[in-house]
């Protein structure tokens, strides 16, 4: 019996790994614009990224839907219609797939596709990619498309392989979806996540059980369907969406108030809060300047809040628990939700708090926390991801003399602008660590990284330059840039946040994201390209 042939290694000049806004958005530039031979290599069986496999009940973008898009074609912008405020993720799976055909870019993505290493060939000066299933690649330019919240977090507790129910994570939720009628459920965690499903797995649940580690902050989104008024008024002004959402520290196509919290007047400084509250979204943080600046500010918003979850929750002893918040506002990611502090009030869903009794097993009749038992049919992890690093680091990717990008990150992510590490020549990761990227609306973040990284494989293309990467001074300017940026805020006092990776144990405390502004961030990547690519080395 004669062996087969051996799989022909495909050659590329670039390769991108994702399908999601990332991964879409690169290959259009490189494959439509600059003519390159692209493929993209994508873990699931469609496009969507994140949207792919976060379909859990509740899942709903929390930014405004308008905005949610791509910019970079008026065209599309006008001919897309998204049905409500906040967009579900069947639709933002629409609007992907929608997107991938009109500009035919599915031929060159291949799907079910997970690739386990990416090594540099110094000498040829070449990336070689390997698939779980032995396809092989090579590329001169190798772009990491992966998403920052994609890699889900389970938490390690003993038992968890005893448990006679069914358990998911919503991260890598069933395309077939759960039923949750008549059961015993445990949601296990209340971050952006928790707040979105808890609402809805209530609804038809026997009994559901929250298991609080960490309060949480929440304003009413305020979700409603778009009227036809709005939807013509989205059409009319492409350009000026597009302007607002490239001018805001956030991407939002809302601008921050230049009011002070500080020296507001109690009465008026409530009233204003009162009319954030009602408007809903994440614009209540943009009610006055100082918020995330002025520890004083901030504990004026705190304070609202938690007066509105005493209003809202009747029962007293949950209300405490839920009021019971150990960081300032927005110093983690501020979740917006429909009837969340509402839903403790169902006689069908209780609260546990496990920073005061922590879960100890998980034993097969459900979870055992230091002060009791409580039996379970389902259980829900609702604990978030490895962010940012952790989709990278999955990965066996491998730079000069074979260094590997889990060693050159050990003590926490260093690279420059979020866009390229020392050592790892031609490789640009889309979004990454030390750019704005979760502290933004994520598509705004996404096309100016990309378009970025396309005018700077041109720039090497047009001068036959061969590789770029950054000098490791300028990593270590930039990574004091993104601490001091940090600093400068509020954020980094919230010590249990994901954005410092302390949701995955043994993850170094790192502030990982940019949090000088995207506008800020986008002049400083322009400036650097208009200086000849200043910091970097090009050969």
């Amino acid at each position: 019996m004669t062996s087969p042939p051996e799989a022909k290694t495909r050659e590329l000049d670039a390769l991108i790994i994702g399908a999601g806004f990332s991964g879409l958005y690169q290959l259009l530039c490189l494959r439509d614009r600059l003519g390159l031979s692209v493929q993209v290599l994508e873990t699931a069986g469609g496009v969507g990224g994140t949207w792919y496999w976060n379909r859990y009940p509740g899942a709903r973008c929390d930014s405004e839907s308008h905005a949610y898009c791509y910019t970079f074609n008026a065209e599309l912008m006008r001919e897309w219609q998204w049905s409500e405020r906040y967009p579900e993720q069947p639709e933002i799976m629409r609007y992907l797939n929608h997107v991938a055909d009109r500009f035919d870019l599915k031929r060159d993505i291949r799907f079910n596709t997970r690739v386990a290493s990416a090594h540099y060939n110094e000498a040829a000066n070449r990336w070689h990619v390997r698939t779980e299933a032995g396809e092989e690649f090579t590329a001169t330019f190798l772009i990491t498309a992966v998403g920052c919240l994609s890699t889900a977090n389970v938490p390690n507790i003993p038992g968890l392989e005893t448990f006679a129910g069914r358990w998911y994570h919503t991260g890598q939720w069933p395309h077939e979806g759960v039923d949750f009628s008549g059961q015993r459920v445990g949601v296990v965690g209340t971050g952006s996540t928790g707040i979105q499903a808890i609402p809805v797995i209530a609804e038809t649940a026997a009994h559901l059980t929250v298991f609080q580690r960490t309060a949480n902050y929440s304003v009413p989104a305020r979700n409603v369907p778009l009227t036809e008024d709005f939807k013509r008024w989205v059409k009319e002004n492409t350009a000026e969406i597009r302007h607002a959402t490239r001018a805001t520290p956030n991407g939002h196509p809302f601008f921050i108030s230049e009011r002070l919290a500080v020296s507001t007047p109690v009465e008026e400084r409530q009233a204003l809060y009162e009319a954030a509250w009602e408007k809903g979204g994440l614009q209540f943080r943009a009610t006055f300047q100082d918020l995330l600046v002025d520890k004083e500010a901030n504990d004026t918003a705190a304070a609202f809040i938690r007066g509105k979850i005493s209003e809202i929750v009747t029962n007293p002893a949950t209300a405490a628990k839920l009021a019971d918040i150990d960081h300032p506002y927005a110093a983690k990611r501020p979740p917006i939700d429909t009837d969340y502090f509402e839903t403790y009030n169902r006689e069908n869903v209780s609260l546990v708090d496990v920073r005061a009794a922590p879960i100890e097993w998980i034993t097969p009749q459900g979870i055992r926390t230091r002060e009791g038992d409580y039996p379970l049919d389902i259980i829900v992890f609702a604990t978030g991801f490895d962010a940012m690093t952790g989709p990278l680091l999955r990965m066996d990717i491998r730079g000069r003399n074979g260094l590997l990008l889990k060693e050159a990150w050990e003590a926490g992510p260093r690279n420059y602008l979020g866009l390229q590490v020392a050592g790892f020549p031609n490789l640009f990761t889309v979004t990454g660590p030390g750019s704005p990227s979760v502290l933004c609306n994520m598509p705004v973040a996404i096309e100016q990284h990309v378009e970025w990284i396309t005018e700077c494989i041109a720039h090497l293309r047009a001068r036959d330059l061969a590789r770029i990467e950054p000098d490791p001074d300028a990593v270590d300017r930039w990574v004091d840039q993104v601490n001091e940026a940090a600093n400068a805020t509020l954020l980094p006092l919230a010590t249990h946040s994901w954005y410092l990776g302390a949701n995955v144990p043994g993850k170094p405390r790192v502030f990982m994201p940019y949090a000088g502004g995207m506008a800020h961030y986008r002049q400083i990547c322009s400036d650097v390209a208009a200086r000849g690519y200043e910091g970097f080395v090009l050969s």
